[in-house]
C-alpha cells in the first residue's frame, strides 16, 4: 500500500528533466495509488499492466523515469529492466524498481539488470519523491552533458570545416608558393643550375632562385625566413619580388650602370640594402638568412655574401668537398649591419652547393645531426649524379638518415654544375 502524504511542493519541480513518468504493475490498485501522487505532483504519466505493454509505450513515448514492480506474470520487472536498457534511445532514462525484497542478493541482481535505485513496498509517498528527486538530479547533469557534448560536437563540425577550408587554401597556398620557382633546371651553356624547393608544411619559409643578368654573368640566392606557416611563407613571396628574375628593375640585386645597362650589384651591398628596406618598410618579427652569390660564367668567379646562412659546398672535381663563407647575420635583425663578400673560384668539373639549415641540420631517430660532415659524405656518395636526379637523390637520403620524409625543417638547394669554364685567370 501507499501511504500517502500531503505534499508541499508545488507541481513543476522536476518537469525539467522528469515529465514523463511510467507506472507499471500489474495491479490496477497499486497503479491507482501511485499514479494519484505523481499526477498531484505535476508529473505526465503512462500506465502499463505488463513489461510487454510498457515495453510497447516505451517504444512509442519514450518515459524519462520507469516505476515498476518487481513481481509480475509473464515478464517480471528485472526482465523488463533488461529490455528497457537495450533501447535506443536519444537520452537516459531512470529506472525503480518497486519490491517487497530487501536481501542483497536480490538488490545485486536487480542492480545487474540495469535499475538504478529500489523503492521497498509498501511504498512511503516521501520516500518516493525523494528518490524521484534524486533521479532528477542524475538526469539533469546527464542532460546538461548530452548537451555540452552536442555543443562540443557542434563546435569541432564548424572547427573541422574551417580546418578544411583553410587546408585547402593551404594547398593553393603551396601551389603558388612553388610558382614562385618557375624554373627548376636552366643550362647556361657553361653552367648548370637546378633548385629544389620542398616545405616542411603546406607552406615554408624557404626560397631559392635564380636571375640571369648578361650572357656572362647570374645571380643565385637562398633563403630560410624565420619560423614556419604561412605568415612566412609570405614574407618569401615579398622577397621573391626584390630578388625578381623577370623584371630587373625590382631586382635590388641589379644596378643600371652609365651606359644604361643592368649590371650585378656586389652581393654585400645587396644584402646591407635588404637589411635597411626590411628594418624601415616591412612591419614584421621576422627574419631571414640568405646566401647571395653572383656568377661570372667565363671564368668561374663566384662572389658571394653570407648573411647566417649555412656555408656553400663546394664539391670539386676529384670529389673533395670544402665547405667556404665567412659566417655573417641575418637580415632584418640589427640596424646598419654589416655584411662582408667574398670570392670562391670554380673549375671544369667542379659544383657548388648553397642549401638551407633542413639540410645540414637534419636529424635521425636518435637525436643525431647530419653536419657538414654527414653531407659532405652524401655528396661523395652522388658524385656521380647530376642535376635534378642528384637534388632529388639527396632528398632520398635525407629521407633515410632521419627514418622519414616528414622533415622538421624546409629543405632547399641551388646547385650549380661547371661544365666548361671558357677563361681561367
Amino acid at each position: 500500500m501507499l501511504y500517502a502524504q500531503p505534499s508541499t511542493e508545488g507541481a513543476e519541480p522536476g518537469r525539467a528533466a522528469i515529465r514523463h513518468v511510467l507506472v507499471v504493475d500489474d495491479s490496477r490498485l497499486q497503479r491507482r495509488i501511485l499514479t494519484s501522487s505523481l499526477r498531484k505532483w505535476g508529473f505526465d504519466i503512462s500506465e502499463a499492466a505488463s513489461g510487454q505493454e510498457a515495453l510497447d509505450i516505451c517504444r512509442m513515448t519514450p518515459p524519462d523515469l520507469v516505476l515498476s514492480d518487481w513481481m509480475m506474470p509473464g515478464m517480471n520487472g528485472p526482465e523488463f529492466c533488461r529490455e528497457f536498457r537495450v533501447m535506443t534511445r536519444d537520452s537516459y532514462g531512470y529506472f525503480i524498481l518497486l519490491t517487497s525484497k530487501s536481501e542483497k542478493d536480490e538488490v545485486a541482481h536487480g542492480l545487474d539488470a540495469g535499475a538504478d535505485d529500489f523503492l521497498t513496498k509498501p511504498v512511503n509517498a516521501g520516500e518516493l519523491r525523494a528518490r524521484i528527486a534524486a533521479g532528477e538530479r542524475i538526469l539533469r547533469i546527464e542532460r546538461e552533458l548530452v548537451e555540452k557534448n552536442r555543443l562540443v560536437e557542434s563546435t569541432l563540425a564548424e572547427l573541422q570545416n574551417v580546418y578544411d577550408l583553410l587546408d585547402s587554401d593551404l594547398v593553393e597556398a603551396k601551389k603558388l608558393q612553388q610558382s614562385l620557382v618557375s624554373e627548376r633546371y636552366r643550362d647556361f651553356g657553361p653552367v648548370e643550375v637546378s633548385l629544389l624547393l620542398r616545405a616542411s608544411g603546406h607552406v615554408g619559409g624557404d626560397l631559392v632562385g635564380m636571375f640571369p643578368v648578361s650572357a656572362t654573368r647570374v645571380g643565385l640566392y637562398g633563403i630560410d625566413v624565420s619560423g614556419h606557416g604561412i605568415s612566412s611563407a609570405l614574407m618569401t613571396a615579398r622577397l621573391a619580388g626584390y630578388l625578381s628574375a623577370t623584371n630587373p628593375s625590382q631586382n635590388i640585386a641589379l644596378e643600371v650602370n652609365d651606359h644604361g645597362v643592368y649590371v650585378p650589384r656586389p652581393p654585400d651591398e645587396t644584402v646591407a640594402a635588404l637589411n635597411r628596406l626590411i628594418l624601415s618598410e616591412m612591419e614584421t618579427e621576422h627574419y631571414f638568412t640568405l646566401l647571395l652569390a653572383d656568377v661570372d660564367l667565363a671564368s668561374g668567379r663566384v662572389r658571394m655574401c653570407q648573411a647566417g646562412h649555412p656555408c656553400p659546398a663546394i664539391q670539386r672535381a676529384d670529389g673533395t668537398v670544402e665547405m667556404v663563407g665567412t659566417g655573417g647575420l641575418p637580415v632584418g635583425l640589427i640596424p646598419e649591419a654589416e655584411y662582408t663578400g667574398f670570392e670562391v673560384q670554380l673549375f671544369s668539373g667542379d659544383r657548388l652547393m648553397i642549401y638551407s639549415d633542413g639540410v645540414s641540420e637534419c636529424h635521425d631517430p636518435q637525436g643525431g645531426m647530419l653536419d657538414d660532415d654527414g653531407l659532405a659524405g652524401m655528396l661523395g656518395d652522388l658524385r656521380q649524379t647530376r642535376g635534378m636526379a642528384m637534388l632529388e637523390s639527396l632528398v632520398w637520403k635525407l629521407t633515410g638518415f632521419a627514418g622519414s620524409d616528414n622533415f622538421e625543417d624546409d629543405v632547399s638547394a641551388v646547385l650549380l654544375e661547371v661544365k666548361q669554364v671558357p677563361n681561367v685567370g
